[in-house]
C-alpha cells in the first residue's frame, strides 16, 4: 500500500475524521462513511501528517505544471491547505460561499486574483465532483486560469469522470479504496466494515454504468 495512503488512512481514522456510520451526502446520497477533515484540529499530530503530505503532492503537481497560487472553498479545506501552502510558499486564497457586504468586500479572501494566473483548486474530497464549480466559478471570472483539481480523498463516486468532461483534471491523494484496503491490512478496521465500504464504491460504479 501506498506510503501516502497509510499515512493519510490512520490520520484520518486516529483523529476521528473518518467516521462510519449512516450519512446523507450533499448529493443526497446515503453514504456508510463520512469525511469531515476539521476533526484534525483537534489532534494536532494527525493534522501535521495531512499537511505534509498535501504539500508534498503540490510540490509534484507544481513541478509538472505551473502553479501561481492555490485556492479553496471556505470552511475546512481552505484550512488545511493554508497550513500546507505556508510550508511550500505559494500563496493561498480563499473562496468565500458568499459575497462579503462590508469590510472587504467580494468572494475572495486572502489576496487578489489576477488575469491569467494559474490556480490550482483544493478540496478535502470530491464526490461526483459538480460541486467544485461553485469554488472554481468565481476565480475564473476574475480572470484566473483553474486547470487541475486536488483533493485528500477521491470517493470513486465519478468526480474524476465528472470533472474531467467539465475540462478539469483531478488530482487525489489516495482514494476511499486504498484508505479501506490500508486499514484492513493493518488490522485498524475489521474486514466486514471494510467490505461494506467497497461494496458501497463497487454500487456507485455500477449506477454510474447504467446511466
Amino acid at each position: 500500500m501506498h506510503d501516502k495512503t497509510s499515512i493519510v488512512a490512520d490520520a484520518l481514522l486516529s483523529s476521528q475524521a473518518l467516521k462510519f456510520g449512516e450519512f446523507r451526502l450533499k448529493s443526497g446520497l446515503v453514504s456508510p462513511y463520512y469525511i469531515d477533515l476539521t476533526w484534525l484540529f483537534s489532534s494536532p499530530e494527525d493534522l501535521r501528517r495531512v499537511v505534509e503530505v498535501l504539500a508534498e503532492e503540490i510540490v509534484d503537481l507544481s513541478s509538472r505544471m505551473r502553479i501561481d497560487k492555490v485556492a479553496s472553498i471556505e470552511l475546512k479545506g481552505a484550512l488545511v491547505l493554508a497550513a500546507a501552502s505556508s510550508r511550500i510558499d505559494i500563496p493561498c486564497l480563499i473562496v468565500r460561499k458568499e459575497s462579503k457586504a462590508y469590510g472587504l468586500t467580494g468572494r475572495i479572501a486572502g489576496g487578489e486574483v489576477e488575469e491569467g494566473e494559474r490556480i490550482l483548486f483544493f478540496d478535502d474530497v470530491v464526490t461526483d465532483g459538480k460541486s467544485k464549480i461553485e469554488g472554481i466559478r468565481p476565480l475564473e471570472e476574475m480572470g484566473a486560469e483553474v486547470k487541475a483539481v486536488l483533493v485528500v480523498v477521491d470517493r470513486e463516486q465519478g468526480g474524476r469522470e465528472n470533472l474531467q468532461r467539465m475540462g478539469y483534471q483531478l488530482n487525489s491523494v489516495t482514494t476511499i479504496s486504498e484508505i479501506v484496503k490500508s486499514l484492513m491490512e493493518t488490522r485498524k478496521i475489521g474486514e466486514e466494515q471494510a467490505r461494506l465500504i467497497l461494496n458501497y464504491v463497487k454500487s456507485s460504479r455500477r449506477r454510474r454504468l447504467r446511466t
